[in-house]
């Protein structure tokens, strides 16, 4: 008995392009080569864009490096443009950081930028991982966008929002001391 299967074409699978900010090429060698922003936490539909991107202009890829913490599925390898791409893992790295490594060329490490970041922030997370020279690291950068990140957001003035969080001296009474108004100190300084 003969069985016949009719295969109707698969479509081919689109890539879309990689988000990144790569350090311009001098001769100051910074923290980081650059920042990816990746669409979604998911490695193996994530590494060959960017991989792709990175093979013209660095040579290709045959090695990453992650932490675990920001990926819930890593696999061993990820077939990429007709090679494959191994991928290790380490509790020790900077878990905001990718390493990539190409045998023929050397190593590049990128900011991870959280597919979840609003793109404001990201955009000022990849122009500063992208800064020849900077001294930042990846758990830097985004530490300090997590401050910046938290800025006042309503209508009120900066000055506003720090008075009423305590920043003036207040008096017993809830009255807003004037600098006149502050007691001295036993000798007199203000």
């Amino acid at each position: 008995m003969t069985t016949t299967l009719d295969r109707a074409p698969q479509p081919a699978v689109v890539l879309r392009p990689a988000r990144l900010s790569l350090t311009p090429k001098t001769t100051l060698a910074g923290q980081l080569d650059g920042a990816w922003w990746p669409r979604s936490r998911d490695l193996e539909a994530e590494l060959p864009p960017l991989a792709a991107a990175l093979d013209e202009t660095w040579g290709r890829i045959t090695r990453v490096s992650v932490n675990p913490r920001r990926w819930p599925v890593v696999p061993r390898t990820v077939a990429v443009a007709g090679h494959l791409l191994h991928v290790g893992w380490f509790t020790e790295q900077d878990p905001d950081k990718l390493i990539l490594l190409s045998y023929t060329v050397g190593r590049w490490d990128l900011l991870v930028v959280p597919p979840e970041t609003e793109p404001a922030a990201a955009a000022r997370l990849m122009a500063a991982a992208a800064i020849p020279g900077s001294v930042l690291t990846a758990g830097v950068l985004m530490a300090n966008e997590t401050v910046i990140g938290r800025g006042v957001r309503d209508s009120r003035s900066r000055e506003a929002a720090w008075e009423d969080e305590g920043g003036a001296c207040m008096s017993t009474f809830g009255e807003p001391f004037g600098r006149s108004a502050l007691p001295l100190s036993a000798n007199g300084w203000r």
